[in-house]
């Protein structure tokens, strides 16, 4: 169980701190929410105290591990699948996994397709989702400014394995 003030990530969403847990009912049952906060965007989320775990609810990554992701991304490998509808579907669950390195795998394959290709509505719509839920962890991790890690992360994306 989360506490008022820790910093949380939901998968879909991104990183955020809980600033209440209230206990309300609705559609005739009553329950415990956590009220998320993100600070970026000012998105506000009641997410069930009962469901947080299935929903993916985690802890923020350490800004050590968050320093070993932005190391790790020139080095990440991305697979390009031809079909839109099996490499959306493929990306969306690895979105849904809350991995932050499946994360940056899709963010990455998706800058790259999309400087070589360009990207459908839906496809840039998911890379606008998936860069907002990895940068606000890192961010919220790092105690960093946005701008600073967008830069970096956005350099780190498109760098390519040494051979």
């Amino acid at each position: 169980m989360f506490s008022i003030g820790d910093q949380v990530v939901h998968p879909m969403h991104g990183a955020g701190v809980i600033d209440a847990i209230v206990h309300e009912k609705v559609a005739g049952s009553a329950q415990d929410y956590y009220v998320f906060k993100m600070p970026m965007g000012g998105l506000i989320l009641k997410i069930p105290v009962a469901n947080s775990a299935a929903i993916g609810i985690r802890s923020v990554i350490g800004p050590e591990e968050a320093e070993r992701l932005m190391e790790s991304i020139p080095e990440m490998v991305v697979e390009q699948n031809a079909n839109w509808n099996k490499r959306y579907r493929e990306n969306l669950e690895r979105l849904k996994s809350g991995d932050l390195y499946e994360v940056a795998r899709v963010i990455k394959s998706l800058m790259h397709r999309d400087r070589q290709r360009g990207l459908s509505t839906g496809e840039r719509k998911m890379l606008h989702n998936a860069r907002q839920v990895l940068l606000s962890e890192i961010v919220l991790s790092q105690g960093k400014d946005f701008r600073a890690v967008e830069t970096r992360v956005d350099r780190a994306m498109m760098q390519f394995p040494a051979k």
